[in-house]
């Protein structure tokens, strides 16, 4: 008897409809699968049998041939497993006749006929409400995930014999799930208030996160730059309904969402090592998955001790950066992972990090340009604000007195104002920061006074500007405004954001 039960595999972050047809009837028993399988998916065979014996329901010796199509689009993952079972039912007759049509099913097959999580079931959902489904079954520990998802009915079981009462039955409801967690009040996180002194570092973290501008932080070692870098995302706005959607997504398929809370509330930080792959930071592998670059979309990507990554995983982040995403080729065809990150880097300006402090830094000039040298000035371009630390003073790391204009919450009700400055600008566009901002609309946001727009044709000049550079100079003069509430660029609005662009020029000759 054919019977057919519709399923679907990732791609990227998309999930693609796989009809799962499966024909039991006389013959030599046997278990046959067809339909450009990965191992993962092959396996079924034995799970499902096994699982089927356990639940204690009968399988008569009969042939088994099992379809996943279309053929030409290679399945992996155990998420065939339910699907598999459910039409082998179907034909055996546990199930009803078309009991199955038009519902969505995945879920991997324990040996004892109990059904586990998978990954990408939000994103298997979504294509299931675009395709005009009536309903999903899905395991119960993804039941959380899946019902992010409003007007359409949901399922969750944990076995096979809970999913013949499911499908006899059909109770599956329409019950969605209440995020109004999204509205919480912000973490209390780490507080820059804990950071003795570096006020031109925290002013550039607040830059950073008012306009989402890419930071990179240079000082000498215990400067503060990690613990600068750790408190930005407590200045980050909130996330939308749409974002945190987003994210789970991405979470979802990467299998990183936690079981206790199943979606993603808060603005990612990622913070790899720096002896991460390239593949590692932009995602990747045989079956392309999310990278770093993509675990941090919409939140933080922290990379420490910056030259001492490879060229290769440097170079890589350049093209991510000016588009926002990032594209994964492989043999069966390429997948597009989104990448709006604020990346803020940190490095030392020499090998032993106290460079240009002659006392205590012993490395030659050779030294300190091949270090500083493994950062191109295309990927510098890249880059906004480049803001420099330095050491606390004993009287600043000792004093007892608390820096009150320096705190994350002060700090994060400035962010706010300029948030709402940008989100009531932007409104008719597809960006919501200055730093998203595209060249083609810079001269209709980027009003500047007459000394300001002087100033910076006497930086371009003098300091060699690139036209990407001239840009992003202009983006961050944008933001220094907003702060101030200005509507206008004024001279000193420039003045500052020239100069976290000409302090690469220090280093970088």
């Amino acid at each position: 008897m054919y019977t057919c039960v519709l399923s679907a595999t990732i791609q990227g972050l998309e999930a693609v409809p796989v009809k799962v047809e499966v024909d039991v009837s006389n013959g030599l028993p046997g278990f046959s699968m067809v339909g450009s399988l990965t191992s993962q998916v092959r396996e079924a065979e034995d799970r499902v049998r096994t699982a089927i014996h356990n639940a204690e329901i009968a399988m008569p010796p009969k042939r088994v041939t099992v379809n996943l199509s279309p053929g030409d689009i290679q399945k992996n993952g155990t998420g065939f497993d339910l699907p598999i079972a459910a039409g082998m039912l179907e034909a055996m007759g546990y199930l009803p006749q078309d009991g199955l049509k038009g519902v969505l099913v995945s879920g991997e097959v324990g040996l004892d006929g109990g059904v586990r999580s998978v990954k990408g079931i939000l994103a298997m959902v979504l294509k299931a409400k675009e395709c005009g489904c009536r309903a999903c079954i899905v395991p119960k520990a993804n039941l959380k995930e899946a019902r992010m998802i409003d007007n359409i009915p949901i399922a969750g079981i944990s076995s096979l014999e809970e999913l013949i009462k499911t499908v006899k039955s059909k109770t599956w409801t329409c019950e969605k799930l209440q995020v109004d967690q999204i509205n919480q009040s912000q973490d209390e996180g780490p507080d820059f208030s804990d950071i003795r002194g570096q006020i031109p570092g925290k002013r550039a973290a607040l830059l950073a996160a008012s306009g989402f501008h890419n930071l990179l932080l240079i000082g000498p070692p215990g400067s503060g730059k990690t613990m600068i870098a750790g408190r930005i995302p407590g200045l980050l706005p909130k996330l939308t309904l749409e974002e945190s959607l987003e994210l789970t997504r991405i979470y979802s398929v990467a299998g990183m969402l936690p079981e206790e809370q199943p979606w993603i509330l808060k603005r990612p930080f990622r913070s790899p090592h720096h002896t991460i792959s390239p593949q590692a930071l932009a995602g990747g592998g045989r079956i392309p998955k999310p990278g770093e670059i993509t675990l941090a979309h919409r939140g933080v990507l922290f990379l420490d001790e910056f030259p001492e990554m490879s060229r290769t995983s440097l170079e890589l982040l350049r093209q991510p950066l000016e588009d926002g995403k990032i594209w994964i080729s492989r043999i069966n065809g390429k997948c597009c992972f989104p990448t709006e990150i604020l990346l803020v880097g940190a490095m030392n300006p020499c090998p032993c990090g106290y460079y240009p402090d002659r006392n205590r830094c012993s490395c030659s000039v050779t030294q300190v340009n091949r270090y500083l040298n493994k950062i191109s000035q295309p990927l510098l371009d890249r880059l906004d604000i480049c803001a420099q630390t330095s050491i606390s003073t004993y009287g600043e790391f000792r004093t007892d007195v608390s820096e009150t204009e320096w705190t994350t919450e002060k700090m994060r009700q400035k962010a706010q104002m300029a948030h709402q400055i940008q989100q009531e600008r932007y409104k008719e566009e597809t960006f919501r920061f200055n730093g998203e901002m595209s060249p083609e609309k810079i001269s209709k946001y980027c009003t500047t006074r007459p000394d300001a727009e002087k100033l910076l044709k006497d930086a371009f000049i003098r300091l060699g500007l690139s036209g990407r550079g001239c840009n992003r100079i202009l983006r961050v003069a944008r933001t220094v405004a907003d702060l101030e509430g200005s509507a206008e660029i004024k001279e000193e609005h420039m003045a500052e954001a020239i100069g976290y662009r000409s302090m690469d020029k220090q280093y970088w000759r």
